[in-house]
This record gives structure tokens, C-alpha cells and sequence, in this order.
């Protein structure tokens, strides 16, 4: 069976999952600056679905690009790679 084309994947912390089924994931990464040529933390936070609830705050998980579920939410969480403590 083949797969539906390359889904982008990301790899982030959960920071909500105050919602049913959903969790918002931020992801952060180092990007040089263009200006200044320094490296600076930036991140961006994702709507992603998480069908068993199983996440909560300060998870580590993968989450991969899917079709829209809602207006905000086209992410879904593939696996769990760390809890929080």
C-alpha cells in the first residue's frame, strides 16, 4: 500500500489540552537572524488532534500535518516521545 505523498512532521511540547480531543503543541527552533546574523528562539504553536486524549502539559510529541479537521486544527498527534514529569 502506498503512502498519500510526504506529510510534514514536527516534534514540539504540548502547552494546552484544556480542549476535547485537542492539544496545542509548540514547536520552537533556531533560526539566524537575517540582519544580524545572530541565532534566535522562535517558535509557533499548532492546533493538533489527539483522538484518546492521552496528552497533557509538558508532553513531548510528534505531531504530523493532516487534512483539516476543523478551522484552526490540521495537525494530529502521532506518538507520545516523552511525558512530563
Amino acid at each position: 500500500m502506498s503512502e498519500r505523498g510526504n506529510r510534514k512532521k514536527r516534534i514540539g511540547v504540548v502547552v494546552s489540552d484544556k480542549m476535547d480531543k485537542t492539544v496545542t503543541v509548540r514547536v520552537s527552533g533556531l533560526e539566524k537572524d537575517r540582519r544580524f546574523k545572530k541565532y534566535v528562539m522562535r517558535s509557533k504553536k499548532f492546533k493538533a488532534h489527539d483522538e484518546n486524549n492521552e496528552c497533557r502539559i509538558g508532553d513531548k510529541v510528534l505531531i504530523e500535518e493532516t487534512r483539516p479537521l476543523s478551522k484552526e486544527k490540521c495537525w494530529q498527534v502521532k506518538e507520545i516521545l516523552g511525558r512530563a514529569v
